[in-house]
């Protein structure tokens, strides 16, 4: 072969190599993202929209890539692989469309004409007050309710929600500092936003017929009615705004407000928390007559706790319902039976100092209570009969326990104001429950106050009085602060316990505490100054009692997390679109079905280029009869097979024939590996009792993709594509896959390696326990480590030479001795002499 024709071989080849780098890259980023996708899909992380489409776009970028870079290795080979790519992009994008709207419609609607059917227009809130109204005859107060086509208008005129999606979609809302950013953003471009004349006109006709004249003005109260707020499950509670006593000169001032009210940080993370889409909440207001009350509070038809108890909570407080639902003044509390008349079961009058009332004007305020009034109930018998009526009555249209807000007028009428369903509670609801029966030796710090969601917790004590101390609160501790109020709801989802100076089971904070099963102690006097910032407490909420350091007596081990996010919108999203990337149907290369028209999902491409990738760098050197550059077998005392691609200046000297030796090969990061491969001899499987035989019999029948006995040119090899500073090492040892890459050389900064771990012939749980093994070992070597169900992914970069080839010598090693653990993972006595033997080898090793 003439020099010029080898040295055009040379260059083609390196071009090949290049494109295999950048393939392996992209496919590895590929799966990473997929993994990822997985690991939402399981409920274990909040996510949002803009979570879902940008994995979306990234894997689609990735896997384009991955293609494009399989083409410049192959020269155009797999023309079809392209036309399934952008046929599963087309797919992916169906998937990420929002769900229909409902058709537009009148931008006001009265109250007198609202029932159940109209919730797609003007929110399940209204919708269910038209009903209690209009169908069963209760006593709501007048209004009118501007409607979700009122929304779509205002927020439409003059490109608003289109610059909205746009700061929406670019911004990483999983970050507290961001979204609190985004949320002050775009609740400024909302007040700030011009009205529509005829949006305007449609609210200001509405008002006048309520009877308003210039010189009798109707004060209103106006309350969000989001779609999606106040269905079962999401109860929304506090998070959107209302406006109470508004001036007719105010109403689009407020309207404005209540719909900025959408952006709030509460809201915006109470959404992403449960998975609801922005685009799917338009915001409809409710405008009644305002009610200036002599008590107010809040109904539960069963016992918030365990709503199995059918006993009514009736709490109440003077003036507005106001002081009831934020939780900032304590309140008189009546158990009642359901029984006509009930009977009181239980009564407390705690000191009231504060009410909340209406100014002559507008708006409202606290005044402080003297006299007898201070220790008086707020309720007569008469009123605690008619409020348990009206439970009675809606719990028996709705068939379910309800959450009711009500008050009470000056003349005595009791109007019923809100209702909404009662999150469900019970035990097999507490995330973190107590065990009963069990010493508690631990010194009480505090005690007393309400039990306002069940469990017990233990955590880092994080104090939180103002909206700037949101932004550093820490996953996994209890949140301590003076009042419940609804503003702190976006912390319950990474605090692990609640505890409050005011507050009651009531308020809106205790209704989200519930919902996101976070026990809450709440109404616990003196909790912010006995409570050190940074100590460890134990909460036990229903002993109503708060610990010193962590009593495990009182704690079960954690079961997992609630997912808020199955089933909601965002979660089926990112299902639907999960459904064309994650699955992998190639399984075997040998198959007649593993060719590009196969592939149904992004997975599937990327198995498909890899597999054909591999194969493409094998078959150059015989394709082009070019020996020096062709894989060899390597010459060595390990009884398994190993082939070495010498991908550009990895041996010593050329080498003629089918076997190198180990003493021609210079590859830096691979004789690394190698020392850890050869330094002990494997010792064979450990013995393994009857069931992890069956297990392994049970795998291998089941899926025989993975079967040993399954041919295929490469599953059977193990190998190595190297270069001075490069090594790429695939290894196949029975049901066990590894993959090692690593690039070695003088400067730290470019230096790295990454090991992957996949696979046993054991049952998963086996699996999982052998994947948490390898965790320990590495990260204890300084390795970061990830564990995405079955598989392991290991990372160390940065250091210098000496220090990387001492952590590949590890990698070495392990891939060798863990093979097969899996099946004795769960007899303790065995693991613990493999991970002693493990550690005194590699320590002898290093």
């Amino acid at each position: 072969m003439k020099a010029t024709e080898v040295e055009r071989l040379r260059i083609d080849f390196k071009a090949r190599y290049h494109n295999f780098q950048l393939l392996l890259t992209a496919n590895n980023r590929a799966l990473e993202i997929m993994a990822e996708i997985d690991e939402a899909l399981l409920g274990t992380r909040t996510f949002g929209m803009h979570f879902v489409r940008s994995r979306c776009t990234q894997v689609t970028t990735s896997v384009l890539a991955v293609i494009r870079h399989l083409d410049g290795l192959a020269q155009g080979s797999y023309a079809g692989l392209q036309e399934r790519f952008y046929e599963i992009q087309g797919r992916i994008r169906e998937s990420l469309e929002p769900g229909s709207r409902p058709e537009l419609g009148p931008m006001v609607l009265p109250l007198s004409g609202v029932g159940s059917g109209q919730a797609a227009h003007v929110g399940a809130k209204m919708a269910r007050l038209g009903e209690l109204r209009n169908r069963i005859g209760l006593n709501v107060p007048d209004g009118f309710v501007i409607t979700s086509s009122a929304c779509r208008r205002f927020m439409e005129h003059s490109g608003l929600q289109a610059e909205i999606d746009r700061q929406v979609q670019a911004t990483e809302t999983e970050s507290m500092d961001s979204l609190y950013n985004l949320s002050a953003g775009i609740q400024q471009l909302i007040l700030g936003a011009e009205m529509p004349k005829d949006l305007a006109e449609a609210i200001r006709d509405a008002y006048r017929n309520l009877g308003a004249t210039p010189g009798a003005p109707v004060p209103l109260a106006m309350r969000s009615s989001a779609l999606g707020e106040d269905i079962a499950g999401t109860s929304s509670a506090g998070q959107y705004r209302s406006e109470l006593n508004v001036s007719g000169d105010s109403i689009l001032e407020a309207y404005r407000g209540i719909l900025a009210g959408k952006y709030g940080l509460a809201a915006m993370r109470y959404r992403l928390q449960h998975g609801i889409r922005d685009e799917d909440v338009d915001m409809c207001v409710g405008c009644i007559r305002m009610v200036d009350a002599e008590a107010g509070g809040v109904v539960y038809t069963r016992n918030p706790l365990h709503t199995e108890d059918e006993t009514m909570f009736v709490s109440s407080a003077w003036g507005l319902p106001k002081s009831v639902v934020d939780g900032s003044t304590p309140v008189d509390l009546f158990v009642l039976s359901h029984e006509d008349p009930p009977a009181v079961l239980q009564r407390e009058i705690p000191e009231k100092t504060q009410m909340v009332v209406c100014y002559p004007e507008e708006g409202v305020c606290r005044t402080n209570l003297t006299g007898d009034r201070v220790r008086e109930p707020s309720l007569t018998e008469d009123q605690l009969h008619e409020l348990a009526r009206i439970g009675r009555t809606l719990e028996h249209h709705y068939r379910e326990p309800l959450d009711i807000e009500w008050a009470v007028g000056k003349e005595g009428t009791v109007y019923v104001l809100q209702c909404r369903p009662l999150p469900a509670v019970g035990p097999q609801h507490s995330v973190r429950v107590r065990k009963t029966g069990e010493p508690s030796p631990g010194r009480t710090l505090l005690s007393g106050g309400v039990t306002a969601s069940p469990g017990a917790a233990a955590g880092p004590v994080f104090r939180v009085e103002r909206d700037a101390d949101t932004l550093m609160f820490p996953e996994g501790a209890i949140l301590v602060t003076a009042q419940a109020l609804p503003r702190w709801a976006p912390l319950l989802g990474r605090a692990v316990g609640l505890v409050t100076g005011q507050g009651s089971m009531a308020g809106h904070l205790a209704s989200v505490a519930r919902e996101f099963g976070v026990p809450a102690l709440l109404g616990l006097p003196g909790a912010m100054a006995a409570l050190e910032e940074g100590s460890e407490i134990t909460l036990d909420a229903d002993g109503r009692r708060i610990l010193e350091g962590r009593e495990q007596a009182l704690l079960e081990s954690v079961s997992p997390p609630l997912n808020l996010m199955e089933g909601s919108p965002v979660h089926q999203a990112l299902r639907a679109a999960a459904r064309h990337i994650t699955p992998l149907n190639l399984l075997d290369p040998d198959a007649p079905e593993f060719r590009p028209l196969r592939c149904r999902t992004y997975h599937d491409i990327t198995r498909f280029s890899h597999e054909k990738a591999v194969q493409e760098m094998f078959r150059f050197g015989r394709d082009h009869r070019f020996p020096e550059r062709s894989s060899k077998q390597l010459f060595c005392d390990v009884p398994m097979q190993w082939w070495v691609l010498n991908l550009d200046d990895g041996f010593r000297e050329e080498v003629e024939g089918r076997y190198v030796g180990i003493d021609n090969i210079v590859s830096i990061p691979m004789l690394a590996l190698w020392q850890g491969i050869t330094a002990f001899p494997w010792k064979g499987p450990p013995a393994i009792d009857g069931r992890g035989f069956l297990s392994v019999m049970y795998r291998a029948t089941t899926n025989t993709a993975l079967n040993t006995g399954v041919r295929t040119r490469y599953s059977n090899r193990n190998y190595f594509m190297i270069s001075k500073h490069y090594c790429s090492l695939s290894s196949r040892l029975g049901f066990h896959f590894s993959t090692v890459e690593a690039l070695i050389g003088e400067r730290p900064r470019e230096n790295y390696a990454r090991f992957q771990f996949k696979g046993g012939a054991a049952d998963q749980k086996r699996r999982l326990k052998r994947i948490h093994f390898l965790r320990e070992m590495l990260e204890a070597y300084g390795f970061r480590v990830e564990i995405r169900e079955d598989s392991l992914i290991a990372r160390i970069e940065g250091y210098e030479m000496e220090h990387m080839k001492v952590n590949l010598k590890i990698l070495g090693y392990l891939t060798i001795h863990t093979r097969q653990l899996d099946m004795i993972m769960t007899n303790e006595e065995s693991v613990h002499f493999y991970r002693s033997r493990i550690r005194d080898e590699i320590d002898a090793l290093l």
